[in-house]
């Protein structure tokens, strides 16, 4: 199940997020660039989807027709390497 990339606690979405939609949890916007599959910080609009147009606060809820909620898999793969490295060598 999707988790909010906010507070990172799961989200139940039935069908699709609309532009209103807010976490139950913490009350974040749903259908914003930081919850969408395609958020990519160091892309072009810091978006992997290349016919999307630019959002400024990618935190608010925006138009984006591209948007998909669910963890940018890219992001977590990175999350985690950093963690396992940190680890690996941490004194």
């Amino acid at each position: 199940m999707p988790e909010c990339a906010i507070c990172h606690r799961e989200v139940d979405i039935i069908d699709r997020v609309f532009r209103r939609e807010e976490c139950p949890h913490c009350g974040a916007d749903l259908h914003t660039c930081v919850q969408c599959k395609f958020y990519a910080p160091g892309h072009h609009n810091d978006c992997r989807e290349p016919q999307a147009e630019f959002v400024g606060d990618k935190e608010r809820a925006n138009f984006c027709d591209y948007f998909i909620f669910g963890p940018n898999t890219d992001l977590h793969l990175v999350e985690d390497a950093k963690a396992k490295l940190e680890k690996l060598f941490k004194i």
